[in-house]
Formats: structure tokens, C-alpha cells, sequence
């Protein structure tokens, strides 16, 4: 029996299936929606547990072509950025830097967390810095990169594969915990959105709300390509410099630069910021982006994790599970916008970006929205703190 790969359409297809089971998991599942797990990860951890049943059944693996998985997480971000205004970052502006000065204190935290164990177990303590801020706050791509230079300088030539595992571990962590955090806060402080939060999505302050139709739906999708266009074109430029950023991140500037001039410039174009039609594109990309990732993942590679590695594991989601509710949640003035980010923030500080706002859709969906948390938080999570983090690996390797 060879091994099953499915193509790019047939993983799309596949895809669209899971989110649906998603849908059906937490409508039928009250852990589920109570504790606000994302629909795409009830579903695709669930896929991803047969498959690997599959795998140690037969020695055969189900692979899936992610090539649209990419495409999808740039259309999202580009979303965000549309949605956005100068005008509700300005009023965010002092947790966006609490948040970020915080977050910079839990790479820390997380690094000496895992390089404290791993001496504790008498094993190389490169394995703590993998099981640190490279796999947790840097992700899965950080974890691939870095490893590369672990196995070549620091005697430890299986880095890759520890390196997935924890990145993996870390994915999965992030997107079950966000949510029951945030509940946690929410209902024992009693925490409400402001009144003139409490809308249904993308919200800023260009206009009234345009219900979906195919005009709105086709400009929509216009306007997104060419921010998209342009975040491409500017990515681009930095790769011919020394300053590098994934792809994901220009294009959401693109969007934020856009929607943030134009509407000014040509007060009475009908820019698409407010139409229902963004917030539709902006669900189904994040939606399919997670169900893609989630049904991907290769848990069996975790087997191959000793214990110590899940002791480590184990010891980061105690402590940024800590230090979210009891340092960062007080710094940022305790109220609804701050239960919302530390929900996001457990999302980017154990995984990955697309989780934290996964995590933040599942609260605000059931509570309402928080205007700047979905735009300081993929600001921290996916642009200044990677350049933090890069910084503090590099210190903590030549310690």
C-alpha cells in the first residue's frame, strides 16, 4: 500500500470538510464552545489523531499539499490590515508597547525555563533553547532555521527533529489554551466590551456597514489584490536589503498604509473597511488556513520526543500560562480589550500568529469585538517580536 498524497484542490476540498466538522464539533461539544477552542482546531487536531492512527497502523503516511495554505494566511493578514485605522491604534497605542516589552520579558522566560530544565536533566541545554522561544514564540519556520545552526555548532544533530516536535507540541498548546484563558478572565472579573465595541466583526470608523452583495463582494476582492499587489512588491524590495520580513507582514502594512490614506485622500469613495464582504473573505481565509495546518501536522513525529522534552514542554505552558494572566493581563488595565489579548497572546507565545487571532475570534465571536487587539497583536506576534526573538537567541547561544 503506497502513501497517500492528496494535491493542492483536493486538499482545499478536504479542508472546507474539516471546517465544517469544526462547526459541528462545537455546536455538539459544550467543552468545545465554552472554553472557546477554534473550530478549525477541534476539528483538525481530530483529523490529525486518525491520520497518525493510520500511520502506526501501516507505516503509511496521508500528506497534504499546502501549497494555497500560504496564499490564504497572506489574504487573511491583508484583511486585517484593511480593517484598520490610525485613529484605534493611537488609542492602543500604551498596551501595544506594554505588550511588547512583556512579551520581550517571556522570550526570556521561556529560554531560561528550557535551558534551566535541560541542565537540571543533564542534557544538552541547546535542547532548552529549542524548546524555548525558537519553537514557542518563533514558530515553526524559526524552529527549521535555527536548528540548522544548533546541529552544526552546538552537538545536537537531531535539532530538526526536536525542533518539529516542540514547534508542533507548541502549535497545538497555543490554540487550547487561548480560549479558556481568556474565558477565565472575562468571567471572573466580570469583563464587557466597551458599547461601542460590541459589533460584529471588522469594525473602524470609515462608514457605514455594506451587507454582502456581488458588487461589494468583487470590489472587495479587488482591493485586496492590489494591497496584496503592493505588500508583494515592497517584500521584494526589503529581500534585496539586510531587513527581511515574511510576506504575511507587508502585505497587512500594504493594507493598513491603504486604508488609512485613501479614505482620507477621496472622502467619498466607498472603501471597502466596513463591508460585510471583508469580513467574510477575512473568516474563510483564517478559517482554512488553520484547518489546512491542523489536519497537516505530524503527530507522530512527537513520539519520537523523550521525556524530557515533554517535561520541558510541559513546564512552558505552566509558566506563560502565568505570566499572561498574572503579569500581562494587570499591566494592560485589566478590562475586556486586555482578557481578549492575552487570549491572542497565548495563541503567538506557544505557536503561531494565524492561532492568536483564531483565539481572539473565538472570544470576541461569543463576547464582542475589541477594536485594537486585532491589530497590536499581529503587530507583536508576527513583526516585532521575531526581531526580538532573533536577537535573544543569538544572546543566549553564546551563553
Amino acid at each position: 500500500m503506497p502513501d497517500i498524497k492528496f494535491e493542492a484542490w483536493q486538499t482545499i476540498m478536504i479542508a472546507i470538510l474539516v471546517l465544517f466538522l469544526g462547526q459541528a464539533m462545537n455546536k455538539k461539544i459544550r467543552f468545545l464552545s465554552r472554553f472557546n477552542i477554534p473550530e478549525p482546531v477541534s476539528s483538525g487536531v481530530v483529523v490529525a489523531l486518525f491520520i497518525a492512527i493510520y500511520f502506526f497502523s501501516t507505516g503509511k503516511t496521508i500528506s497534504f499539499d499546502i501549497f494555497y495554505r500560504d496564499i490564504l494566511l497572506i489574504v487573511f493578514f491583508t484583511c486585517v490590515g484593511l480593517s484598520s485605522s490610525f485613529a484605534e491604534l493611537k488609542q492602543g497605542g500604551k498596551p501595544f508597547f506594554i505588550l511588547l516589552f512583556l512579551c520581550s520579558v517571556l522570550v526570556i522566560i521561556q529560554n531560561s525555563v528550557g535551558m534551566g530544565l535541560a541542565t537540571a536533566m543533564g542534557i544538552n541545554p541547546a535542547v532548552g533553547l529549542i524548546g524555548g522561544s525558537i519553537s514557542l514564540v518563533g514558530g515553526l519556520g524559526t524552529s527549521i532555521a535555527w536548528s540548522k545552526v544548533i546541529a552544526a555548532e552546538h552537538g545536537l544533530p537531531n535539532a530538526m527533529e526536536i525542533g518539529i516536535a516542540c514547534a508542533t507540541m507548541g502549535l497545538v498548546m497555543g490554540s487550547l489554551s487561548g480560549g479558556p484563558i481568556g474565558e477565565y478572565l472575562i468571567r471572573k472579573h466580570k469583563l464587557k466590551p466597551k458599547a461601542d465595541s460590541i459589533v460584529a466583526h471588522v469594525d473602524v470608523t470609515h462608514g457605514e456597514e455594506v451587507p454582502v452583495s456581488e458588487d461589494s463582494f468583487i470590489y472587495t476582492v479587488f482591493v485586496i489584490g492590489v494591497a496584496v499587489g503592493m505588500g508583494m512588491y515592497l517584500n521584494q524590495l526589503l529581500a534585496l536589503t539586510a531587513f527581511r520580513l515574511p510576506a504575511y507582514v507587508t502585505c497587512m502594512f500594504s493594507g493598513i498604509f491603504l486604508s488609512n490614506t485613501i479614505p482620507l485622500i477621496f472622502k467619498k469613495m466607498d472603501w471597502p473597511t466596513r463591508h460585510a464582504s471583508l469580513n467574510l473573505i477575512s473568516d474563510l481565509s483564517l478559517g482554512l488556513f488553520l484547518s489546512m495546518t491542523l489536519m497537516s501536522l505530524q503527530l507522530w513525529a512527537l513520539v519520537s520526543a523523550a521525556a524530557p522534552i515533554l517535561a520541558i514542554m510541559a513546564a512552558q505552558l505552566l509558566a506563560t500560562s502565568l505570566f499572561v494572566i498574572f503579569v500581562i493581563f494587570n499591566a494592560i488595565r485589566k478590562d475586556y480589550d486586555a482578557a481578549v489579548i492575552c487570549a491572542g497572546t497565548m495563541g503567538f507565545g506557544l505557536g503561531a500568529t494565524p492561532n492568536a487571532i483564531a483565539n481572539m475570534h473565538a472570544i470576541t465571536g461569543k463576547y464582542g469585538y475589541s477594536p485594537y487587539a486585532f491589530i497590536i497583536v499581529p503587530l507583536v506576534g508576527g513583526f516585532f517580536l521575531d526581531l526580538v526573538n532573533a536577537v535573544m537567541i543569538e544572546l543566549f547561544l553564546i551563553i
